[in-house]
């Protein structure tokens, strides 16, 4: 996709230099944390490096292990690229959806992204990058951990810069989804929900509603602003459905559960995200909860 040279979005959160400057990965910190908490010599041993710490002592200099220090070993020229790209397809967005409120009569707030390594203290809580690109309705914003993009082409077999904005513009779809309304309605069926079962059939609809809203900023961004190449939409596809809650169960658990599904089959997110594509059209997203 073209995306170098055009505007940057300036709602981006980015907590690496924060992190880089402490030196530490919270995803393994926190844990450590919480586990001296939880027994009364692990607290005395937690008191005894805080007391150090401010005395001029790091007591995880002693651990000396690769995993206390996570920055060293990134490359800061590809992670500060990676990270204007993600600021260039957030204001893409933003030019988006903008637009499309305005049409509907309607005003855009527009979210922050906050971009992160390792681990991150959210409105919804802590969360480790484990837990991937994620939507935190509690304070309207999107988190991104940038090693994500090596484990979207080397995990799940989904490359290509076009695949990470579909990430992107996924997570942001939940944010009109938030402003619509649709999830607070969601949440509200899933309390009356009588089953397990049943509370994922719901999540799956919002799932797959994201993917079609990321699917009306891809028409946009080909329709008005031609910055659409060759091979970007089937990247997007790929990458779909590499994602899929089928494909990820079948690789990693050898077998199928359908009533566990939260995100959609493969095949049901490819045809949503090309079902926003090809209508540009927020009616042509429509779901019934």
């Amino acid at each position: 996709m073209k995306w170098r040279g055009k505007r940057q979005s300036s709602n981006i959160e980015d907590k690496r230099l924060k992190q880089a400057r402490a030196g530490l990965n919270l995803g393994v910190i926190i844990p450590i944390i919480r586990f001296l908490l939880s027994t009364k010599i692990g607290r005395i041993v937690l008191v005894v490096g805080v007391v150090a710490y401010f005395l001029g002592f790091n007591p995880l200099s002693l651990l000396n292990t690769s995993s206390a220090v996570s920055t060293q070993q990134i490359d800061k020229s590809k992670d500060d690229e990676a990270a204007q790209f993600v600021a260039t397809v957030l204001a893409q967005t933003e030019d988006v959806w903008n637009q499309i409120f305005t049409q509907n009569g309607a005003k855009y707030k527009e979210p922050n992204l906050v971009l992160f390594r390792g681990a991150v203290d959210s409105g919804c809580g802590f969360a480790s990058s484990q837990v991937g690109p994620f939507y935190c309705p509690a304070d309207q914003k999107v988190y991104l951990d940038l090693s994500f993009f090596d484990e979207l082409a080397k995990r799940h077999d989904a490359p290509g810069d076009f695949a990470q904005a579909y990430v992107i513009a996924h997570e942001i779809g939940h944010h009109v989804q938030q402003l619509l309304g649709t999830l607070n309605q969601s949440n509200r069926a899933k309390q009356l929900a009588k089953s397990q079962t049943a509370q994922n059939a719901i999540q799956v609809k919002i799932e797959l509603q994201a993917d079609c809203y990321s699917g009306i900023w891809a028409h946009y961004l080909d329709k008005d602003k031609n910055l659409l190449e060759d091979g970007d939409i089937n990247e997007a596809l790929n990458a779909a459905s590499m994602i899929g809650d089928d494909t990820l169960q079948k690789k990693y658990q050898g077998h199928v559960v359908p009533d566990s599904f939260t995100h959609g089959s493969s095949q049901q997110r490819k045809a949503w995200f090309y079902k926003g594509f090809q209508t540009g059209s927020l009616k042509s997203c429509q779901i019934q909860i």
